[in-house]
């Protein structure tokens, strides 16, 4: 089975992609998480986690979800994570939560797709999006053979600043930088509630025609990208920038 968060559609991409080739449903864990659900699943095929990289670790909300729910039956665990450059020392991480679980761990595969993190970085344009899709592509399908015939996911070496980066660095960034307070619609913003809808904690409410931001805030990126008027800016760091979601790269 496999399992995704996405904000932007990059990991719900390689998720589908992935589940398709190894004939598996992809299921998406963002919805459950919008409803509180706790995980209770039952399956015979090994397990596959999708999701974002932040900070060089899966998210906290995605680990915490894996932490409270319940997997019976298969006993496999496959991590796959998107990321804009790479995924530090997150296998470490992945290792740590599969003992907690009871998970046999089956490797971490990182797979480079188009920037979304606008808050901090800068998103690409819909043709260089395009061709980091296409170069993404061939190496999500090897992840999904690799899986298909049983094996494990072949690990990156792993340097001292894969090291610091996945643990201190990590800490500062939820510490310092997931928060919701500089979120904020311009006069742009035609009231469609698209952002209140695609935020997975419910973060977001309309009030008075226009999105107001609360606490739980992962910083996913759903509701800055996603919005057909380009009318969220998080302070000053977003004016002027490209935003991503996959289905604009098309």
């Amino acid at each position: 089975m496999v399992l995704y968060f996405s904000g932007t559609g990059n990991s719900r991409w390689c998720a589908e992609l992935i589940a398709k080739s190894i004939d598996d449903e992809a299921v998406d864990i963002g919805l459950l998480i919008k409803k509180r659900s706790v995980a209770d699943f039952i399956c015979d095929r090994p397990w596959i986690f999708v999701a974002p990289t932040y900070s060089w670790r899966l998210p906290h909300i995605f680990t915490d979800f894996i932490k409270r729910g319940s997997f019976s039956g298969n006993k496999s665990a496959y991590f796959v994570m998107t990321c804009g450059d790479d995924i530090g020392n997150a296998s470490e991480y992945n290792k740590m939560l599969c003992k907690e679980k009871g998970f046999d761990y089956c490797g971490t595969a990182g797979i480079v797709m188009p920037e979304n993190y606008v808050a901090m970085f800068t998103c690409p344009g819909k043709d260089k999006a395009q061709r980091i899709i296409e170069a993404a592509k061939p190496v999500a399908e090897r992840v999904a053979e690799c899986i298909k015939e049983g094996k494990c996911l072949p690990e990156s070496k792993v340097n001292l600043a894969d090291k610091i980066k996945t643990a201190p660095v990590n800490k500062l960034f939820y510490s310092l930088c997931v928060k919701s307070k500089a979120f904020y619609a311009t006069d742009e913003c035609i009231s469609c509630g698209l952002c209140e809808r695609n935020c997975p904690t419910n973060c977001i409410t309309m009030k008075e025609g226009k999105p107001s931001w609360g606490d739980g805030c992962t910083h996913c990126m759903a509701c800055i990208c996603l919005c057909p008027e380009e009318a969220i800016e998080y302070g000053k760091k977003t004016k002027g920038k490209t935003r991503y979601s996959f289905n604009s790269s098309k």
